[in-house]
């Protein structure tokens, strides 16, 4: 098997938010609004749904942080392009929703595509301050 590494970084952005500051009150409500966003997005494809928490909690050896109250992943793809078949190793993506007794976190690794970054970063931070709560 061949390694090999990508000349580019991908961070990891991540959003605290305080249970003051949305309308949110579940990652699973949270959840529903990012299924919302990517159903809207006119190249992005929900693909599921995962419950880390509940795997990890199941796993003989699983270990979940003691401020983790709840953690899922989004997992969806833009499939804008496909330049290389090396490059399925990056695909899909992947929104976190976390609950932590002081509120969410939000976080996803940055793509090489900023139409796709741009995206996302505008759905997390849509949680903060919204009007109407997603059911």
């Amino acid at each position: 098997m061949k390694q090999s590494l990508s000349a580019t970084d991908y961070p990891i952005y991540s959003l605290e938010i305080g249970r003051e500051e949305t309308t949110f009150d579940s990652v699973d409500a949270i959840c529903g609004y990012f299924r919302a966003c990517i159903e809207a997005h006119r190249s992005a494809v929900l693909i599921t749904e995962f419950d880390h928490y509940s795997h990890t909690q199941q796993l003989p050896e699983g270990h979940i942080g003691e401020e983790i109250r709840a953690a899922k992943n989004v997992v969806f793809c833009f499939g804008i392009s496909l330049p290389k078949p090396e490059l399925l190793a990056c695909r899909p993506r992947s929104i976190g929703v976390a609950e932590t007794d002081a509120g969410f976190v939000i976080s996803f690794m940055e793509t090489p595509m900023p139409v796709a970054n741009a995206a996302m970063e505008d759905w997390a931070a849509g949680v903060r301050n919204l009007e109407t709560q997603a059911a």
